[in-house]
């Protein structure tokens, strides 16, 4: 008789769940599982096994893209920017490099203690002679990475990796008016690929490198170039290490870029900053207009800035080893040129690149 009434509110009321949690927790777990999965094919590839490729199917995709990356990747850069205290410092980024293995040795500051924060220890220099620009060869690395695949574009599709493709129409855009280039374009009549090929006997070539966390996060000119035109693609945050890339099909073309467009001595020339998970801020250095990963976008929607004007008839001239962006993190380069015929990459799938290596070469 003196025991204490007990009252429960209606499980519905205590714990109730929406869909937004759902598809976080869902999604967010989807993601360590292909991690994992991405591991696993990683070392069957270093012990020389080929891995048959399969590719996500669409509920995947969507799934994937369920995962707030863009959020995470906004509350990371806020993260980065904190000060750190002194001592906390050489603690953390330690931890860093010993995970991803970073060669201080390369950096113009080698002191832990001089970076205030995150940001300033991904972005930090590297000493003048640490890497020293090819002379020799018409192309370059623009950064340190990892080279995912390269060649000719053939029948208006690019490879990702080995036996993934994507669409060149829908990774640069609709074409450019021919007004913002300083070249005349094929008539429309055309495929794209052939639209974007200026000169009688020239081919489309491409090239893709990924940066690793631990790489160097800046990116420099390639060539001796001229860019016309900036178009930003709005999109997701998915990560783009070679295991997701051979995993989802298009990938480059779900992920927010930015495609810079232009012309060099051979004729079209395009490099594209691709974003990725914690890596939404992509600066170009000449562009201040530019804003990546905003709260608010438009799905499938792309903004485009012209650099030719009445006061600038010759675009943003870039010296071969020039100062171009950054990244936040690390992410991947796409570039996207026309040449001779008798134009030769001086690569292997696979290898390891630092910026200033030749890439080619006629």
């Amino acid at each position: 008789t003196d025991r204490k009434k007990l009252h429960t509110a209606p499980v519905g009321q205590a714990f109730r769940l929406r869909p937004f949690h759902v598809l976080v927790a869902t999604g967010g777990g989807y993601a360590g599982y292909r991690k994992y999965e991405d591991y696993k094919l990683e070392q069957l590839e270093k012990k020389g096994i080929e891995v048959p490729v399969k590719l996500a199917s669409e509920w995947e995709v969507a799934l994937y893209k369920s995962v707030p990356t863009r959020l995470l990747s906004r509350a990371w850069g806020r993260l980065n920017q904190v000060e750190l205290p002194t001592w906390l410092r050489k603690p953390v980024y330690s931890l860093y490099i010993w995970t991803f293995g970073v060669n201080m040795k390369e950096a113009a500051v080698e002191d832990l203690h001089h970076y205030r924060n995150l940001s300033e220890f991904f972005r930090r220099k590297l000493k003048p002679q640490a890497r020293p620009v090819c002379c020799l060869h018409s192309v370059i690395s623009p950064s340190d990475g990892k080279i995912l695949n390269f060649g000719q574009v053939k029948n208006c599709e690019v490879e990702q990796v080995k036996g993934v493709t994507y669409s060149l129409e829908s990774f640069l855009g609709p074409r450019i008016c021919p007004e913002e280039l300083h070249f005349t374009q094929a008539p429309p009549g055309n495929s794209f690929q052939q639209q974007l090929v200026t000169k009688e006997g020239n081919e489309l070539y491409h090239c893709v490198i990924y940066l690793a966390p631990g790489d160097y996060h800046c990116f420099h000119s390639p060539t001796d170039w001229r860019v016309s035109h900036r178009r930003h693609f709005p999109g997701s945050l998915m990560s783009v290490n070679p295991g997701v890339a051979r995993w989802i099909k298009e990938l480059f073309c779900h992920n927010e870029r930015v495609v810079l467009t232009g012309d060099w001595k051979h004729g079209f020339f395009s490099l594209t900053a691709v974003g990725a998970t914690n890596v939404g801020s992509i600066r170009i250095y000449f562009d201040r207009d530019l804003h990546t990963n905003s709260p608010c976008y438009s799905k499938g929607s792309y903004n485009d800035f012209s650099f030719i004007s009445n006061n600038n008839k010759e675009g943003i001239p870039m010296r071969k080893g020039e100062h171009l962006g950054e990244f936040n993190l690390g992410s991947t380069i796409v570039l996207i040129f026309e040449a001779p015929k008798d134009f030769k990459f001086h690569l292997k799938a696979g290898q390891k690149i630092r910026f200033g290596e030749a890439l080619g070469s006629l």
